[in-house]
């Protein structure tokens, strides 16, 4: 088999093996720019408070609660509900929501807790229908557990999923974010958790769309030599004026 032969027919399979892909990626590139990202995030529902200065030294040692919270490994001085906390974080069970004044636990958060906290973030027209603490949420959510998940009636279905360690809005989710995200995953070709542009498939992808680029470059420098193109012109040319002589022989 000639180089050219064995190039041609690389050149074959990497357009086969590429192609379906391609057509995917266009078109979820397609679904995706239509949707602002703000709204696809939920943020267009979503209350911004602006900052408030709290003055460390009028409030419980933060030493004191580092110690509570069981392996922390920071705190922060915060607001939550419109009262001055301590937010900790760490590993596991590290995680939590301290009374700024008294030192006091209020994690984990009770369901009317979440409820004011999903209330302070939504902004739309929706009622809360249902809250749930969720162990196992459905794929949507990939982040703390369990949760707490609030439900609106509005017309995108929007969730809400608060944290019930720190209290704060850990996600929001409607009903085109679930659209955009089934479009997210054929685009990054990342079929379980949807995160990793780094995955075997994208990469062999990317390796066959090379080797199709490569292939077809030596393909038209052979044809380049050969004058392929300039003949085709020519034929097609020829063809042009074979016709219109023919049409103006049968006009009377």
């Amino acid at each position: 088999m000639t180089f050219k032969a064995i190039v041609q027919r690389v050149h074959l399979w990497a357009g086969l093996i590429l192609g379906i892909q391609v057509l995917l990626w266009m078109a979820s590139g397609v679904i995706m720019s239509w949707f602002p990202i703000e709204l696809v995030r939920g943020e267009t529902s979503a209350f911004q408070s602006p900052p408030v200065a709290l003055e460390p030294s009028t409030y419980a040692s933060p030493g004191g609660i580092l110690a509570q919270a069981g392996g922390a490994t920071s705190v922060e001085l915060t607001h939550f509900l419109g009262q001055p906390v301590y937010r900790t974080t760490g590993p596991g069970a590290a995680a939590g929501l301290f009374n700024a004044s008294t030192g006091e636990r209020l994690s984990p958060i009770s369901e009317a807790l979440a409820r004011k906290v999903a209330e302070l973030d939504y902004v739309g027209a929706g009622e809360i229908v249902s809250a749930d603490l969720v162990s196992f949420p459905p794929q949507e959510y990939r982040g703390e557990r369990p949760v707490w998940r609030i439900d609106y009636n509005d017309k995108l279905n929007t969730r809400i999923y608060v944290s019930p360690s720190s209290g704060e809005v850990k996600a929001r989710r409607n009903n085109i974010w679930r659209l955009y995200d089934f479009f997210w995953m054929l685009h990054i070709m990342d079929y379980e958790d949807r995160e990793d542009f780094n995955n075997p498939l994208v990469m062999g992808a990317s390796a066959a769309g090379l080797v199709f680029a490569i292939s077809g470059m030596i393909i038209v420098v052979y044809r380049l030599r050969r004058r392929r193109y300039l003949n085709d012109l020519e034929l097609a040319s020829g063809a042009r004026h074979k016709a219109d002589k023919t049409l103006a022989e049968k006009q009377p």
